[in-house]
C-alpha cells in the first residue's frame, strides 16, 4: 500500500501492476489506488497506449502484456503458476518490448508467479528488483523470485520508493 502513493505526481514512467485476483471480482485496489496516488491509476484496456506517468492494472481474469513499446494487449490465454493474469506474461512481454529499459518488481504473494518472468528480466538486461521476504506479508513470491533471479537487488519498500523516484524518464526507451 505504500509504494505507489510514495510515488511523485510528476513520475514520468508508465507502471504495469498485477494483482491476483479471482474471476468475477473487481480489482479493488486499482479503485483505492486511484483515490491515494498522485498518478494517474486505471485498468488496462485492450491496445492501450502505454503513456508515461499512468498506472495500469491488469483486469480481473485477463493477462496484461507489453505488445509493443508503445500498446498493451489482453489476453484470456490459460492461467500461468495458477494466475490470471499472471506476473510471468507481464514480465516476459515487457522484457522483450524494453530490454536493458525494464524495471520489474516482485512484491508479496503466496506463489511463484513473478519467478521465471523476473529471471527474463535480467536476461534482457533490465533491472530486477525483489522486496525484502522479511517486509513481505506474503513471503512466498518474493523468496521464489530470488532463487529464480539471484541478480536482482532485494530492497525493502522505502528504498525501492526512493529508487523509482530518481530513475530517469527515459528509462524504458527500448
Amino acid at each position: 500500500m505504500a509504494l505507489l502513493p510514495a510515488l511523485p505526481a510528476d513520475f514520468a514512467l508508465p507502471v504495469f501492476v498485477v494483482v491476483h485476483v479471482p474471476p468475477g471480482r473487481r480489482n479493488a485496489l486499482a479503485a483505492l489506488f486511484a483515490e491515494t496516488c498522485g498518478l494517474t491509476v486505471r485498468e488496462a484496456e485492450d491496445k492501450d497506449p502505454i503513456q508515461p506517468g499512468i498506472v495500469y492494472f491488469a483486469p480481473p481474469d485477463y493477462h496484461l502484456l507489453v505488445e509493443t513499446p508503445e500498446s498493451l494487449a489482453l489476453s484470456t490465454d490459460e492461467a500461468v503458476s495458477f494466475s490470471r493474469p499472471a506476473v510471468d506474461v507481464l514480465f516476459e512481454t515487457a522484457a522483450a518490448a524494453y530490454g536493458t529499459g525494464l524495471v520489474a518488481i516482485v512484491l508479496t504473494g503466496a506463489n511463484a508467479d513473478g519467478a521465471a518472468g523476473l529471471r527474463c528480466v535480467v536476461q534482457a538486461g533490465g533491472l530486477a528488483i525483489v522486496q525484502d521476504p522479511a517486509e513481505a506479508q506474503a513471503d512466498f513470491m518474493p523468496r521464489a523470485a530470488i532463487a529464480a533471479a539471484p541478480a536482482a537487488r532485494v530492497l525493502g519498500l522505502a528504498q525501492i520508493a526512493g529508487l523509482l523516484s530518481g530513475l530517469p524518464a527515459c528509462r524504458l526507451a527500448p
